[in-house]
Formats: structure tokens, sequence, C-alpha cells
């Protein structure tokens, strides 16, 4: 699905040129859910920008279903940290902005909308405007928004990093199950070794600046998952475990 091949970036900086991705390798199946995690600066948002066509890399050549990535596609949706919703614009409205945006008829996304907002628990704030949301709600219209075309995949940029702890691992089994009944590619960066363990399928584990690829780790634990009591807590714990050994004995970061 998303090929990934020696691919570097480098930008330029008032004291010279600073390498944040370093010879990246990755293949990404078709309905696979990947995290992506590392300490700060090192390349996470980099490499999800460049997968997104919103940055060229400086040397190698990522490809989507074959194709290669040269600039922000249609069947590709980001999700962001804010949920940039237009506050003067309904639930709906804001769901609906992407298809205002492509020019297409918005009778024929107006059943999708009711179904997203089914599928995120908003059917009863279609008309809201986002003041009148908390933060996981106004995430949860962010998340429609980026569904309402059926992207063939989805990059999330810690879009749960600003909630609190319990509203962070609601919306991350919510996706867990919303991923679960689409089937959409999704690439998903975090800081958190919780939520990449919920979430993966594998997890993408990147070295300090430059970013190079340290370890793909399979998680293989039956979904749904979740952090509370369950037949598999032992093996989260391990797969957490495993995961913050890898960050802790990561070299520092190179100055800049």
């Amino acid at each position: 699905m998303i090929t990934i091949e020696g691919v570097s970036q480098t930008f330029t900086s008032r004291s010279g040129p600073v390498q944040a991705i370093r010879d990246v390798n990755l293949h990404i199946g078709d309905g696979e859910f990947l995290t992506v995690i590392g300490r700060s600066g090192c390349g996470k948002s980099t490499l999800l920008r460049m997968i997104g066509g919103l940055l060229r890399p400086t040397m190698g050549e990522i490809r989507i279903g074959g194709e290669p990535v040269r600039s922000p596609r249609r069947d590709v949706a980001m999700v962001f940290q804010k949920p940039a919703l237009l506050p003067w614009r309904s639930v709906e409205q804001n769901i609906m902005l992407p298809v205002e945006i492509l020019r297409r008829r918005k009778s024929e996304y107006r059943d999708r909308v009711g179904q997203l907002l089914e599928m995120t628990g908003l059917t009863g704030f279609r008309r809201r405007l986002p003041h009148e949301l908390s933060g996981g709600m106004q995430q949860r219209v962010s998340l429609c928004r980026a569904l309402i075309q059926n992207p063939e995949v989805m990059l999330m940029d810690e879009p749960f990093s600003a909630l609190d702890a319990l509203t962070r691992e609601e919306l991350a089994v919510e996706l867990q199950r919303i991923h679960m009944e689409l089937g959409t590619t999704i690439i998903f960066v975090t800081h958190s070794i919780q939520e990449a363990v919920l979430l993966a399928d594998r997890v993408a584990v990147l070295s300090s600046r430059p970013g190079e690829l340290r370890r793909l780790v399979e998680i293989s634990i039956p979904r749904p998952r979740t952090f509370g009591h369950n037949a598999h807590m032992d093996d989260v714990a391990n797969v957490s475990a495993e995961l913050h050994t890898l960050l802790l004995n990561d070299p520092a970061p190179l100055p800049a």
C-alpha cells in the first residue's frame, strides 16, 4: 500500500543543514494500523508530512498504491493535534468542508455524515457549534471530517495529545473500533507508548535526530484492546516495557 524507500529529509537553518530523517525504508500494508514513536525532534511529524505530500523528501521516494507521492492526494486524509474547526460552522458544516472544497454535491454526503456522527457518538450534536463541544468531541468532529471522503489512507499527527488521559484512552478505543469497521490504512504519530500498544498492528520506533528506523515491533495482542482488567494485561505490559526500553536506551539527539 505505502512504500518508503531510502527517504531522507534535510532542512536548511542559519547554522547550516539539519538532517531530520535519514534513510528510512518501510512498507505499510493495506488496512494496517502503524504507530510511529520516538523522542521529541526525531522527525515523526516530518515523516508524516512527506507521506501526505506536504513535503518532498530530500532523497528517496514514497509511493502509495504504486504511485509516487508528489503532492497531497484526495485519497489521503490528515488529522492534526488541534481539531482546527471553523468556529462559525456547525458540526455538520465542519464535516462537510472537504466536500465543499472539492465542489461535490453535498446532498450525496448527507447520509455519510449521519453514519459518521453515529459511529463517533455525536448524533445529537449535528447543529452544535465548536465552542459548545468538549475537546474530545471536537477531535471526534475532526475525525469525521477526515473520514467523509472514505480515504484509503489516514495520517494522524498526535491527535489526542492535548486531551486528558481518560479522554485520550476513550478516543483511542473509539479509533480502534472505527479502524476495525472501515479497514482504513492508518499511520498514527504519538509520544505515548500506551497509545502505540493500544492501537497498532506494528510500531515503528525512530531514533533521535536524525530519525532512523531503529525497530519495527509487532503487536499481536487480540482486539479490541483496553488498559482495563482483561485477559491480555500481561501481553500489553510486556510490549509496553519493550518499547520503553528502546526509547530509554536511545542515544541523545545530535546538536542542531
